[in-house]
């Protein structure tokens, strides 16, 4: 197994993860910073460690994610996605186990478009009688 990388590429909303999943000790590296330093709220983290609970691999790789476009939710979302497409290449025994909580679909709801006479996608201007 020397120098094996498992890819996979996650996506939610405009953010895209490259996801590189390299045997090691369970570090995570988002944009070449650690997870704590680059998200700030434990919810995200958790969200983006969920495949590796799941699998219980947590402890197995390290993971090396490039993420860009979006906010910090569908960025978490994104890497997400990505480690457990990842995963599958690694062992496809681990695709029931991922399917069954929902992490290989991708999540398909966007921003909807604004309207023209709108001010946006569906709030309409204020009314007056007068």
């Amino acid at each position: 197994m020397a120098n094996t990388k498992y890819y996979g590429t996650g996506r939610r909303k405009s953010s895209v993860a490259r996801v590189y999943l390299v045997p090691g000790t369970g570090k995570i590296t988002v944009n070449k910073r650690d997870i704590d330093e680059y998200f700030g709220l434990e919810t995200l983290k958790v969200i983006v460690r969920q495949p590796l609970t799941v699998t219980e691999t947590a402890d197995k790789f390290d993971v090396l994610v490039n993420v860009k476009g979006g906010g910090y939710t569908g960025q978490a979302g994104a890497i997400r996605h990505g480690i457990a497409r990842a995963l599958l290449t690694v062992d496809a025994d681990y695709r029931p186990v991922l399917k069954s909580n929902g992490f290989l679909t991708r999540d398909p709801r966007m921003k909807e478009r604004k309207k023209y006479g709108l001010k946006a996608a569906r709030r309409a201007p204020q009314f007056s009688k007068r």
